[in-house]
């Protein structure tokens, strides 16, 4: 999730946090108020932040739902496309084109991670002159729901080694435990670990893993629920590991549930928070789309639908990641259907993509341009054969060039597709204007109604086959034999028609981060599958992807510092 702060400008500008720091906020009280909201619909965290009661979305149940539009992207590219920021801006842009017409336009996006905010990716609040605020409190602690995530997870893997101490009633194979623990930090030393070492009361030694946050099962299962008795039978599903004779042994046979969605019951309800320009933000989860399904919480989209007559929300990464899990697995759960699809695009990823380094990225290259076309054109194509109508927004930086942008407004024109250049980390809700014109004209006429790619019938390999050779564009699929043998056990276990999770580099169609553009005649090696039975889908791990990030050689830990007089510097 770019956040803009990667533009380059030909005047120097605020950064996203001195901006934000400097913007007026209205209480969140006013906020919720807009929305037809009482105090006693939500739980106050300070004055800029609350939790909304799932009381609210059951209270408005036979409310019709509002519009909903996705945002993806193409392929993410050191270059930056903004695909928050466009989100945020967009949303901005609505409800300026709205105000008139007494109609609302709301926004969710998904939680930061810290990992990110430490590490080299930034957050996900948007950036510039389209964010959601408080910045420093949303990609920081916010309200606390990845901590409860993190204990939740946690506790579960402390009651399996406390239940094999005390005797292993459950039998318990210590080879074959697939729960891990957590942590929201990036720590690569914890992808591998040996645990319960140094004498019998400290447990019984075994190898295990530790996992980011966002790729906890717990994580996937708070955004797919539906309520909160949704949330206990989720967990209740989850294996967590087998027993000598191969056979999977559940939360439920453990009997942790209860205790994990005590730990939850506040993390499930969506957090409230405002834009730059006063537009209410429902922030909630936070799986990552390269190794989770990306997208916030089916309960803060669906509330917001109730609440709102247009919402946007985002998918992780590009067309082939975010867009398609959100269509495959949270579109397919939760009944929820887009009617629009805005694809975030940038001159200067259009060029990598093209060909061009990150170092030459200023120096103006049309025919790179044209070259990188191939990426958005896959994207689009994805995006279509959904049966959605998409919109290209050409999100604009200051060095392109009007020759760079016409190659994009041109392509576009040819091709049918509605393009709209968007200036939204500059000038807001402002810069978004021609977007949103361009969004309402496309709802206007949309024909038919949302379509899948496979059938919820078919094998776990055919759904495999379909994502890779329909949505990346590849020839085929190659299981390694850990990932064949796993196979065969999920379909003994009964789950050998689950959704499928890809968890797959973000950079490239391809399962190689290095093919940018729109590579042909690759293979995807399936290396590893993981079954998540509680969120409902299977977990197929391509490459070299890892579930625990590293920090990169500069962490961006090292430029933030707390000042004198309490205010927080060099995030963003």
């Amino acid at each position: 999730m770019t956040t803009g702060t990667e533009q380059e400008k030909t005047e120097p500008m605020k950064s996203d946090i001195e901006i934000a720091q400097q913007a007026t906020l209205r209480p969140i009280r006013e906020i919720a108020a807009g929305l037809g909201l009482t105090e006693d619909d939500m739980e106050q965290y300070g004055k800029y932040k609350a939790k909304i009661s799932l009381d609210v979305c059951r209270r408005l149940v036979d409310k019709p739902n509002g519009r909903l539009i996705l945002v993806t992207a193409i392929s993410p590219t050191p270059a930056g496309e903004g695909k928050s920021t466009t989100t945020v801006g967009l949303g901005q842009a609505l409800a300026k084109q709205l105000q008139d017409k007494g109609k609302k336009a709301m926004i969710c996006l998904r939680e930061p991670s810290l990992g990110p905010s430490f590490g080299m990716k930034g957050g996900a609040a948007g950036g510039g002159y389209s964010q959601v605020v408080p910045m420093e409190d949303i990609n920081l602690h916010f309200t606390g729901d990845f901590h409860a995530i993190t204990s939740a997870h946690n506790l579960l893997a402390a009651l399996i080694d406390n239940h094999i101490h005390q005797g292993n009633q459950l039998g318990f194979d210590v080879r074959r435990i697939e729960w891990g623990r957590v942590l929201d930090v990036n720590d690569r030393a914890l992808r591998q670990v040996v645990i319960g070492m140094g004498g019998v009361a400290n447990g019984v030694p075994r190898e295990s893993r530790f996992d980011i946050t966002v790729a906890s099962e717990v994580m996937a299962v708070l955004c797919l629920a539906a309520d909160e008795q949704d949330l206990k039978q989720r967990l209740r599903r989850i294996v967590i590991g087998y027993n000598a004779d191969k056979q999977p042994i559940t939360v439920a046979d453990l009997g942790a549930e209860g205790s994990m969605t005590v730990l939850l019951k506040d993390a499930i309800q969506p957090n409230l928070v405002q834009t730059l320009e006063h537009v209410p933000a429902l922030v909630h989860g936070g799986p990552f789309a390269n190794i989770a399904h990306g997208c916030n919480s089916v309960i803060a989209t669906k509330t917001a639908l109730k609440l709102a007559d247009y919402v946007v929300t985002e998918a992780g990464f590009g067309a082939d990641l975010g867009a398609e899990k959100f269509f495959h697995i949270k579109c397919r759960q939760a009944g929820l259907e887009p009617e629009a699809a805005v694809v975030v695009a940038t001159v200067r990823a259009l060029k990598m993509h093209g060909g061009v380094e990150k170092s030459d990225l200023a120096t103006p290259n049309a025919e790179a341009v044209e070259r990188g076309l191939a990426n958005l054109s896959k994207h689009v194509e994805n995006i279509q054969m959904f049966n959605i109508p998409a919109i290209v927004a050409v999100n604009r930086f200051p060095t392109d060039t009007a020759e760079e942008i016409a190659v994009v407004r041109d392509w576009c024109e040819q091709n049918g597709l509605p393009v709209a250049l968007s200036e939204v980390f500059t000038k807001g809700g402002e810069g978004g204007l021609g977007l949103a014109e361009k969004v309402l004209d496309v709802l206007e006429n949309r024909p038919g109604g949302l379509m899948y790619l496979y059938n919820e019938s078919d094998s776990i390999e055919e759904k495999i086959g379909t994502i890779v050779r329909d949505v990346y564009g590849g020839d085929g699929v190659t299981f390694a034999p850990k990932a064949k043998t796993m196979l065969a056990r999920l379909k003994e276990m009964g789950y050998g028609t689950l959704p499928v999770c890809m968890a797959k580099t973000p950079y490239s169609f391809s399962d190689n981060p290095n093919l940018r553009g729109r590579p042909e005649g690759f293979t995807i090696t399936i290396r590893e599958l993981r079954l998540s039975a509680g969120a409902g889908f299977i977990v197929a791990i391509t490459g070299d992807i890892m579930t625990m990030p590293g920090l990169p050689k500069q962490p961006a830990a090292m430029k933030i510092d707390l000042t004198e007089d309490g205010r927080i510097v060099g995030l963003f």
